[in-house]
This record gives C-alpha cells, structure tokens and sequence, in this order.
C-alpha cells in the first residue's frame, strides 16, 4: 500500500515543554462509534476463548500468551514491511518518542496488555472466572473515570455527569448480575487486587493508545507499540517460567488456535481508534458491554444449558449502561 497514512484524529496541541496535551474540545462521536466499539468487545471476547483454550493445549499459560502476543506482532511487522507511509509513521514517532518530544510513560501501552494476562493466569484459577471478570470491569471502569476527568485520554478533560457516573455504576451491577451464577471462591479477599489492577492496566492501556494514535497519526503506531513492548513483557515472564515448571506440552495443530493475535490487533487498532470520540470510560463501557454478550452468545453456542435468566438479564443490562454513558457523551 502507498500513500500517506490517514490522520486517526485532530493534531494534539504541544505545549512549551514539548509535551503533547489533547485538546479540551469535543466533537460528537459518530454514530458508528458505540456499536463499533461493542462490536470490538465481542472481538475480545472471541480472542479469550481461543487463548484459554491454547493455554489448555499446551498446559501452559504464559507460553499462549506469549505465543497470542508473538503472532499478532508477526504479522504487525509484516504490515510495516509493504507499506511505507506506515515506516515513515511509525519512524517519526519513534524519532520524537527519542528526543523526548513525546513522553516514553505515554508509549508503554503494552505493558496493560500483559499485566492483565499475567492476572488472569495467576488468579482466575483462584478466584473464578467470574469473580475476576467483575473486579477487572470495576477496576476499569473506575480508571475510565478518573482517566477522562484529569484528562489523561486524548479527548482532554470530561467532567462526571450524572449520567456517566450512573452509567458506571450500572455497569458494575450488570457485570455482578451477568456473573452471579458463576461466584465459587472460597480464596482470601486480597487476592481481589491482582484483578483489580489487571482492570486499571487495561483502562490505562486505552487512554495511552488514544494519546499515541492522536500523536503519530494513525492507530497501527500505537497498535505496533503495544505488541511490541507486550510481547517484550510477557518474553521476559514466559521464560522465567520456563525455566521453573519447565517447557509446555507440544504445540497444537488447529489453526484456529492460533487466531488470538490477528485478533488482538484488530481490538487494539479499533479501541485506539476510538479512544478519541468516544472518551476512555465510554469507550471502557461499551467493549465491556461487547465482551459480556459475546461471551454469552459463545455459551449459547458451545453450553446452551448453562445459560441463566439472570446471565442473560445481566448482560443486556450491561448494554443499556453503555448506552446512558454514551447518551451523556453525546449530550456534552
């Protein structure tokens, strides 16, 4: 592909020190804003079933993360490869990111990627899954928050209205809701945390995309720059573990096992995209909402038995909450 590489959202403002700082002024998200980013939830959640199912197969967590991370990186740098404008992006950034007129703090979104992996391996098989997918969306949603009041994200500062913050807290009970049949734990409360930052990685990850998509100019910089320094992270991680419990069984041979990366570059892309219109908490809500119904379409599919009235009635909640913290997007 040739070209110049289409600009992903307005140029930031750069303050004297040379730091970029996004603008305070907010246009209306499109209309195809929200269901896009429920539909990149849905994604995720699409990329979590193949990933728990390669850590099955190879009895080894860190080594699939690892190995989702290390494909969706592959083919990243093939991308970088045949299109030269994304070389000449992606060299400028890496050049400003050098000199210091783009804070490095700012181009580790990655590092939220891996930490939440490394939570989910170290505490779903003591918590439950459902436990920590609640205190990961509380978490996340908290961080959504704060990140849009201080103005971390690129969209600048975004005051708590009452309907965002009803949106949040609707979401959490959704979530609550969606995965009450699944509470089983009997482990300390403490352990409560590991999920809990996994949450605020993740809601970090989002606003540190949107600021680098907004910089560079396009959102496969920020895509390129998450699996690069996730995959760095999760290297580092998978071979002390290696080195520990020893090697994982033998790689699989379906394909379809090995999808969790491509998909993970089309979440990321899209969710660093849309940071912008939408906000980091909106933009939290509404893949929250697209992970929980995906997930519930997916075991309506593989265990239609197992679906509840109350999963169900949780997970559709979770998508009006999405809609009243869009509904105050729109409204601001």
């Amino acid at each position: 592909m040739t070209g110049t590489a289409p600009n992903a959202s307005p140029s930031p403002h750069v303050d004297a020190s040379g730091d970029s700082a996004p603008r305070a002024v907010h246009r209306p998200a499109p209309l195809w804003a929200v269901p896009a980013a429920v539909v990149c939830g849905m994604m995720g959640a699409i990329q979590s079933r193949i990933n728990s199912d390669l850590a099955s197969e190879l009895d080894d967590g860190f080594a699939a993360a690892l190995i989702s991370f290390g494909t969706g990186l592959v083919i990243l740098l093939l991308l970088l490869a045949v299109m030269p404008w994304l070389r000449r992006t992606t060299g400028r950034f890496w050049r400003e990111l050098r000199s210091g007129a783009f804070p490095w703090y700012l181009a580790i979104g990655g590092l939220g990627g891996a930490v939440y992996v490394l939570g989910q391996s170290f505490s779903v098989a003591l918590l439950g899954v459902a436990l920590f997918i609640v205190c990961v969306v509380a978490g996340q949603t908290v961080t959504g928050l704060v990140v849009d009041r201080v103005g971390l994200g690129p969209g600048g500062i975004r005051h708590l209205t009452p309907l965002r913050v009803i949106g949040a807290s609707l979401m959490v009970v959704s979530v609550v809701l969606a995965m009450s049949g699944g509470f089983s734990s009997q482990a300390p409360w403490f352990l409560l945390a590991l999920p809990m930052v996994a949450g605020v990685a993740m809601g970090l990850q989002q606003a540190i995309n949107g600021r680098v998509t907004q910089h560079s100019g396009h959102f496969l910089v920020a895509t390129l720059g998450n699996f690069v320094v996730g995959t760095a992270a999760l290297a580092v991680v998978a071979l002390v573990h290696l080195l520990i419990a020893g090697p994982p069984a033998a790689l699989p041979t379906n394909p379809l096992l090995y999808l969790g990366g491509p998909i993970g570059i089309v979440f990321i892309a899209m969710a660093a995209y849309l940071a912008g219109p939408l906000g980091v908490l909106t933009l939290a809500m509404t893949t929250i909402a697209g992970q929980i119904v995906g997930s519930v379409v997916i075991d309506a599919v593989a265990a239609p038995g197992h679906l509840t009235v109350t999963t169900v009635a949780g997970a559709a909640l979770t998508l009006l909450a999405a809609l009243i913290t869009a509904s105050s997007r729109r409204r601001g």
